[in-house]
């Protein structure tokens, strides 16, 4: 398998799904319209709704909804890029994101990144199903049953894993109008009630909402791959993911932002302002269903991760592991501490410049001779350079809250004398710092 030329590949029928073991080569049976439908879904989220408080900002700071509109257009165009690239590159070689960072970093080395998505993929997974069963109790009216909406979503969440290439075709054909229909009926309902604007004129804290944006889109970069590895053409993977993320991102995020406002600013009144409207439980039902596509895509990226440490395992075995692990867990746990989420977020930092790494080395660097992807690629130690200094830089801008560990930042913050300025972007940065030291690492070759 290389970096230049296409894996080999299945010829598309009619009944083709993934393959079970890694060695298999993959059926390209997902054109355009089928990548899009994907991604466009992913790009709705009840996350992305609650989240546009990290674009507005706090209350009393609020940005101007001109600064916030831009703000998440600049950033979901910037990190989807990202992520268009991430899926081109998952189209060309045939193998799932983590199988990728064979090449990029050497067989035993692609395990760090494997184990670190792994976590990373779980616990989203976790998350989203206590996310659906939030919606689905708030579609009902009811604080109760909240056991049985998570096992519900797992059960949905794990069968929509075993046959993943049919569950892309039954978001293109009936999910995705759906989604549109919905999106289109609460865009026309909020709006028309009136748009307040409360941080009118502000443009403080642009930047760092942007940033935050960027991160939300980099953060599908571990796991485009395991999907655009099916794609007809490396083409269609790159436009489909890139438009079709983009578009319903900013869709999503520009809603939430609407409802926010509408909700005095309180993200947890923010499913209020859709069930307020005139049948507004049946399209947020419609959304909460939907929802489970979310973690039908970090069970199954679970697995494919997985998969890169145990190739020969029958990913059915894997997925259905995983979506009852991830069901349990979501059982277990009645809401997410604030160091469960720096964990996740510390995880997701490490993403960015390791993206920024196998992007240089793939396009400008050894890539274009080929990579070797198979259980014998040999170690290259000395790629894990670049991506420790993305990641520094990364954590030395913006540093994760977690006891001790950010102090440590801060203290070197002190000791240097920097202080963070509104320009300066953690992702960006970590993520220039991370490619140039890869181009420098190349030519010392």
């Amino acid at each position: 398998m290389t970096a230049v030329s296409p894996a080999p590949v299945q010829e598309p029928t009619a009944r083709a799904e993934a393959p079970l073991v890694l060695d298999t080569a993959p059926p390209r049976t997902l054109d355009f319209r089928a990548l899009f439908s994907l991604w466009a879904n992913l790009g709705v989220s009840l996350i992305g709704f609650t989240s546009a408080a990290t674009v507005i900002g706090a209350k009393g700071s609020e940005l101007s909804l001109a600064a916030a509109i831009t703000a998440t257009v600049v950033g979901t165009v910037i990190g989807t890029a990202m992520l268009g690239v991430a899926a081109l590159i998952g189209a060309r070689t045939g193998a799932p994101a983590m199988t990728v960072l064979r090449g990029l970093f050497g067989t035993k080395l692609s395990y760090i990144p494997s184990v670190l998505n792994i976590a990373q993929c779980i616990g989203w997974g976790v998350y989203e199903l206590l996310v659906i069963a939030m919606g689905a109790q708030e579609v009902t009216g009811s604080q109760g049953w909240h056991w049985l909406f998570v096992l519900l979503a797992g059960v949905l969440t794990t069968v929509l894993t075993i046959w993943p290439l049919g569950s892309i075709a039954v978001l293109r054909k009936y999910v995705t109008i759906a989604v549109g229909v919905a999106m289109v009926y609460f865009t026309v309902q909020l709006v028309r009630q009136g748009v307040p604007n409360p941080g009118a004129g502000n443009w403080t804290g642009f930047l760092s909402a942007t940033d935050a944006i960027i991160a939300i889109s980099i953060s599908f970069v571990p796991l485009a791959a395991d999907y655009t590895r099916h794609a007809r053409t490396a083409g269609s993977a790159f436009w489909a993911t890139f438009s079709g993320y983009t578009l319903a991102q900013v869709w999503c995020y520009l809603l939430g932002v609407v409802a926010l406002l509408q909700s005095d600013g309180d993200a947890t009144r923010i499913f209020s302002s859709f069930t307020g409207v005139a049948a507004g439980w049946a399209f947020l039902l419609v959304l909460v269903i939907r929802e489970t596509d979310q973690s039908f895509a970090n069970v199954y990226s679970t697995a494919m991760s997985v998969q890169n440490l145990l190739p020969k395992v029958d990913r059915r075995l894997l997925t259905g592991g995983i979506g009852a692990l991830v069901t349990v867990l979501a059982l277990l746990i009645d809401q997410f501490t604030d160091s469960y989420y720096a964990f996740l977020g510390l995880i997701g930092s490490v993403f960015v410049p390791m993206f920024a790494v196998l992007a240089a080395d793939y396009f400008l660097g050894s890539g274009r001779r080929g990579w070797n992807l198979n259980e014998d690629a040999p170690a290259r130690w000395l790629m894990l350079l670049p991506w420790a200094l993305g990641f520094a830089t990364y954590q030395f801008i913006a540093p994760t809250a977690i006891d001790h560990w950010s102090g440590f930042w801060l203290d070197l913050q002190s000791r240097v004398g920097f202080v963070a300025q509104p320009w300066t972007s953690a992702s960006l940065l970590s993520f220039l710092v991370a490619a140039l030291a890869t181009l420098a690492v190349q030519r010392r070759k």
